[in-house]
């Protein structure tokens, strides 16, 4: 009996992280291999309350680990016409509930105001926020390395 109910709690583990998925979405049509450089928005509608900041930083440090070079959002104009041809804007939204937490990442050509890729990182086993928090935030960073992985 202790072995059903061992197996019975994990298939339902097994079961609450399998409806939490992390997936991206890249556009067929956009050469992704162009792209150098990223400013993520940071205004009113694109903002972490400042409780949540500790998981801001560790949305920075996902862009960061992939090819692009994050540049200021306030420095873009400083950049050579042919730079802002390779540069993304980046926008984020952060979702948590009793369940889940969700961490979406969409990339967007600076140039054409195209949005050309979308991460999502998803966790949840609806017992604690933090923890929900972090680990959506670590899928969505291996959505973005994938995404935009590292030039050898």
């Amino acid at each position: 009996m202790n072995k059903l109910i061992r197996c019975g709690l994990l298939l339902a583990i097994i079961l609450l992280s399998t409806c939490t998925t992390s997936k991206s979405t890249v556009s067929s049509t956009v050469d992704m291999s162009k792209y150098e450089y990223a400013s993520v928005i940071n205004n009113d509608t694109y903002h972490i309350p400042a409780e949540l900041i500790e998981y801001e930083i560790q949305l920075f440090d996902a862009v960061e680990a992939s090819r692009l070079q994050l540049v200021n959002d306030m420095r873009i104009y400083e950049l050579t016409p042919q730079q802002q041809e390779k540069l993304l804007l980046v926008k984020y939204g952060v979702n948590h509930d009793n369940a889940e937490a969700i961490v979406t990442v969409n990339f967007i050509d600076y140039m054409t105001g195209r949005p050309v890729a979308s991460c999502r990182g998803a966790f949840g086993l609806g017992i604690d926020h933090g923890r929900d928090l972090k680990g959506a935030i670590k899928r969505v960073a291996k959505q973005i390395y994938d995404t935009f992985p590292p030039k050898n």
